[in-house]
């Protein structure tokens, strides 16, 4: 792992094959998950706290449907909202914060492959997602891998978020650009 976080996983390696398996296992628990219904939040947080191996807060909820391709990589704070049809790929490392609020069909994207066509299919590169306290990240957003979304900050709907935004700061376009600061 390098100094910022990015893990390179190279084709046919056992790093690969068992993140291959994980990829499986989050799919298999995604899918229980899936045939829930907003009425069954204890279940959805029993099935959640499976896939990210660790027990999330009593006031963490999620409005399936909703899926991921590992799991175990994510950490997950109190009173955080995610809304329905997101996608989470947590392979570089997803940190999300007390308090933070994700709307429907958003996107959290830490992998990718190379961009040289003769590379792109020999392993997969990832980066963290860290997203900090009180985050509001609104409908339809992708945030890539190696971004870090500031504290009391909005990513507005639709926007693609390729670099770091500033604490108390509103962003919005692909990519994502600062539109203004956020007053207390």
């Amino acid at each position: 792992m390098a100094d910022d976080g990015t893990r390179i996983i190279p084709r046919r390696t056992p790093e690969s094959a068992a993140m291959t398996a994980n990829v499986k296992r989050a799919m298999a628990i995604t899918a229980r998950l899936n045939r829930l219904t907003y009425d069954d939040a204890d279940d959805i947080r029993a099935l959640f706290s499976e896939l990210i191996g660790q027990k999330v807060d009593g006031s963490f909820l999620l409005i399936p449907p909703f899926y991921a391709t590992g799991g175990l990589d994510t950490r997950v704070g109190r009173n955080v909202f995610v809304n329905q049809n997101c996608t989470f790929y947590d392979l570089g490392g997803l940190d999300i914060a007390d308090d933070v609020m994700i709307g429907p069909n958003v996107s959290l994207i830490t992998s990718g492959h190379p961009i040289e066509p003769s590379q792109r299919r020999a392993c997969v590169i990832a980066r963290p997602i860290v997203i900090e306290r009180n985050v509001w990240i609104a409908a339809g957003v992708t945030v890539i891998g190696g971004v870090t979304i500031g504290e009391n900050s909005v990513v507005a709907a639709g926007s693609v978020v390729t670099r770091d935004v500033a604490p108390n700061t509103l962003v919005g376009g692909n990519p994502a650009k600062i539109i203004r600061s956020i007053a207390g």
